[in-house]
């Protein structure tokens, strides 16, 4: 009898506890939040960003006055984000390009000029369609322009099929996951960190990477995406 009720209690606790940990995710794309979501400096969601049935979509082919106007990045509005840990998965169409960006602050001209970005890339089919060669911090996974994936680990899925991500960031270590897989940790604002921006792309960035608590956001980059399943939550 004593077992059957300490069994009992456990289950209670465990549930109580899962209930818990359930509540403190975010589920971006939700009823709940995807009112969240506008332009980058803009006030509502752009009309080639769409979420339905927690799925959101960027479509190229959607014609503003007969005319595709590129420049509509996306932030996630109702809260800033320090240390969190984001899971979510993306589809691109052959190609296909776009970002996720974090600690990212409005005021700016573009997004990449403060904000971290997780690259999204169709490698292959980018490769062949711009008959041109990256470098691997252009590819898919990369700390773009900072920190190259481990190629000897990624795992990418072609275009046309789903592929997840998630960013696990604190102050003391930052982890990229590409399908299951770790393909690249780094510690933000080491030294090795700011060698890397005073040498690289970001050189004459005085705003990249400074901000230490900012928006999600996700990027147009010219291409056609689909996100689903999007989560955070603070660590």
């Amino acid at each position: 009898m004593k077992k059957i009720l300490l069994l009992f209690f456990l289950a209670i606790l465990f549930n109580c506890e899962k209930k818990s940990e359930d509540k403190e995710w975010i589920y971006l794309f939700s009823d709940k939040y995807s009112s969240y979501w506008k332009a980058y400096n803009g006030d509502t969601l752009p009309k080639k960003w769409e979420i339905t049935n927690n799925i959101l979509t960027f479509d190229t082919d959607f014609k503003l006055e007969n005319e595709y106007i590129k420049g509509s990045d996306i932030i996630f509005f109702k809260e800033e984000f320090g240390n969190f840990e984001l899971h979510l998965e993306w589809k691109l169409p052959k190609g296909g390009n776009s970002g996720i960006f974090y600690h990212l602050k409005e005021g700016f001209k573009e997004t990449s000029e403060v904000a971290p970005e997780y690259q999204i890339l169709d490698d292959e089919g980018w490769e062949e369609l711009n008959k041109a060669k990256l470098s691997p911090w252009q590819k898919a996974g990369a700390d773009y322009a900072m920190y190259s994936p481990d190629t000897e680990i990624k795992k990418l899925y072609p275009s046309g099929e789903w592929n997840s991500t998630k960013i696990i960031f604190t102050e003391k270590k930052v982890e990229y996951w590409l399908n299951e897989q770790k393909i690249l940790s780094f510690i933000p604002w080491s030294q090795d960190w700011y060698e890397r921006k005073k040498n690289g792309k970001w050189k004459d960035s005085k705003f990249y990477g400074k901000f230490k608590k900012g928006y999600i956001g996700l990027q147009d980059h010219n291409s056609s995406i689909s996100f689903r399943n999007m989560k955070i939550r603070k660590l």
